[in-house]
């Protein structure tokens, strides 16, 4: 049985990544009630998460829970359960564990998993980065190989413990190879007594002709050499045709390694499948230029999940995009609650690319402006402290940054769990 509807228009948002919950917050005051829907209690700074992988900043710093965010809202109902289907002709959402929630406008801001083109075995052997459990998996397979070197009396096996492999170098692939490679030539020798950690070996795999795409040129030339100058090995212009516990095959070369790590493609939420739409290659669904479905001006798409059209291509799947879309589509519906129809149709507004490559690097794009290394690095710090959630999430970033620039030490060194499975 669904739940009951009030008088008031009833608003169902799915995910309470950036775009969801820009959306709920620029609903406030309206004549409507609002129900979030998620399968996990808390945001996550998704920009930062490559850090909590490498030991840098603790998964507390970068996610804050749903429910105390919106404590002061009435209008607010949290539900955390899995959406596993959308009935458009009942304008129900199905859950997993819970009862349908019917609903008068819907919008599904429900993100993107790791795509492995068609090799979903290699998940398992090459985890991705999108969660808080991907992140401490992440580090705890990092640590573990060190840890397990350090035991081995074995120097071949050393060797390959030693041997870091990232496949895909986007912003998250360099900033994972960056991060390990400071974590292995600056932060952690002398700790361990049988192994000199800055012997290890950081390949970092691209099957297109540079770094960070869609990056100015030379910017990208120049965080390559930055990433050779910490130790990090560089291959491109051949993909990886095979990943397995050993190692990943490179063309035609197999490269032993004991910790792989994915950060070469991302494949869309479910979404598509649940309305009966088509979708890209990456599952997106294309909407109008108002973020609706072609067919259904009741149901909106925001974010990774979404296509939308922007100059001669689609709006790029970043944060500042998907908090744009959240507030669009909040002052839309603002506008239709008041009764005065649309607005224009949505205008996207690049904001500019950033990237790190380790300590005190970076490189940031805004257009006629492009700078590199230190300045970048502060540039590219401030503007991810200015967009975290709440004063003491911003200190605590702050505070674990500039203990780990001057002391070359990371806040949160922590294995917290040994899986059989990561081995």
């Amino acid at each position: 049985m669904a739940r009951q509807q009030s008088p008031a228009k009833h608003v169902v948002v799915v995910g309470a990544g950036f775009g969801g919950l820009q959306l709920v917050k620029r609903l406030e005051g309206a004549p409507a009630r609002i129900t979030l829907i998620d399968q996990h209690n808390h945001h996550l700074f998704q920009p930062l998460l490559y850090q909590a992988a490498t030991a840098v900043l603790a998964p507390s710093e970068i996610a804050w829970p749903i429910r105390e965010m919106f404590r002061r809202r009435s209008d607010v109902e949290v539900v955390l359960d899995t959406v596993v289907g959308v009935e458009r002709v009942e304008k129900q959402v199905l859950l997993a564990e819970s009862e349908p929630v019917s609903f008068d406008i819907l919008v599904l801001a429900t993100g993107a998993t790791h795509a492995y083109f068609g090799h979903p075995e290699w998940e398992k052997f090459a985890p991705g980065l999108k969660t808080i459990d991907d992140a401490t998996a992440i580090r705890r397979r990092i640590l573990m190989a060190l840890e397990e070197a350090d035991r081995s009396a074995d120097e071949a096996r050393r060797r390959v413990l030693l041997s870091f492999a990232i496949v895909g170098a986007g912003p998250t692939g360099v900033e994972i190879a960056g991060m390990i490679a400071e974590l292995t030539r600056t932060v952690l020798p002398g700790e361990y007594r049988r192994i000199d950690t800055r012997q290890a070996r950081i390949i970092l795999v691209e099957a297109g002709d540079r770094i960070l795409n869609g990056f100015d040129a030379n910017l990208a030339a120049f965080a390559k050499r930055a990433l050779i100058k910490l130790g990090v090995e560089v291959r491109l212009g051949q993909p990886v045709t095979d990943v397995s516990r050993s190692g990943i095959v490179v063309g035609n070369e197999h490269i032993d390694a004991g910790t792989i790590l994915w950060a070469a493609g991302v494949q869309a939420s479910p979404a598509a499948k649940w309305l009966g739409v088509s979708a890209d290659r990456t599952g997106r669904v294309t909407v109008s230029p108002y973020l609706s479905l072609q067919d259904d001006e009741d149901i909106f798409v925001i974010g990774d999940t979404a296509r939308v059209a922007w100059q001669d291509k689609t709006v790029p799947g970043i944060a500042p995009a998907a908090k744009q879309e959240g507030a669009y589509v909040a002052a839309l519906i603002r506008k239709r609650l008041a009764g005065e129809g649309n607005i224009e149709p949505f205008s996207y507004r690049h904001q500019g690319d950033l990237a790190t490559i380790g300590r005190g690097d970076a490189v940031v794009d805004f257009g006629r402006i492009k700078l590199k290394g230190v300045l970048a690095w502060w540039l590219w710090g401030i503007a991810h402290i200015y967009f975290l959630i709440g004063g003491r999430s911003r200190l605590a970033v702050a505070l674990s940054w500039l203990w780990h620039f001057f002391r070359h030490r990371p806040s949160a060194q922590l294995i917290t769990h040994k899986d059989a499975a990561d081995r």
